[in-house]
């Protein structure tokens, strides 16, 4: 929850008093909200919209995240056919499939 709000925070600060209301009343509708994925979706287009408005929004952000813990990346893949990948382009699994042309 503490970063959620600074990431409000952040993106309130370098709005303008337009992007101020609309942010003020997306919050409140979605904590008056009961179902969280909706709150979600809401909170997430507004970001989104947020950072294609505003670029240098994205660098400030990044600022706030957490670095990448270093060290062993552990990928799983469980189960006849199961793939799994750090990176992955095309991935085709099954019988009777040709892979795409480049």
């Amino acid at each position: 929850m503490g970063l959620g709000q600074r990431v409000l925070q952040l993106v309130w600060r370098r709005g303008d008093e337009a992007g101020r209301a609309e942010l003020e009343r997306v919050v409140d509708e979605a904590a008056d909200e009961q179902d969280d994925a909706y709150s979600v979706a809401v909170l997430s287009r507004l970001l989104r919209r947020a950072l294609q408005d505003d670029p240098g929004l994205r660098e400030e952000l990044s600022a706030l995240l957490p670095a990448p813990a270093a060290g062993a990346i552990t990928i799983t893949a469980s189960g006849e056919r199961s793939i799994a990948a750090q990176h992955i382009g095309t991935a085709i699994t099954g019988d009777g499939h040709t892979p795409p042309r480049p």
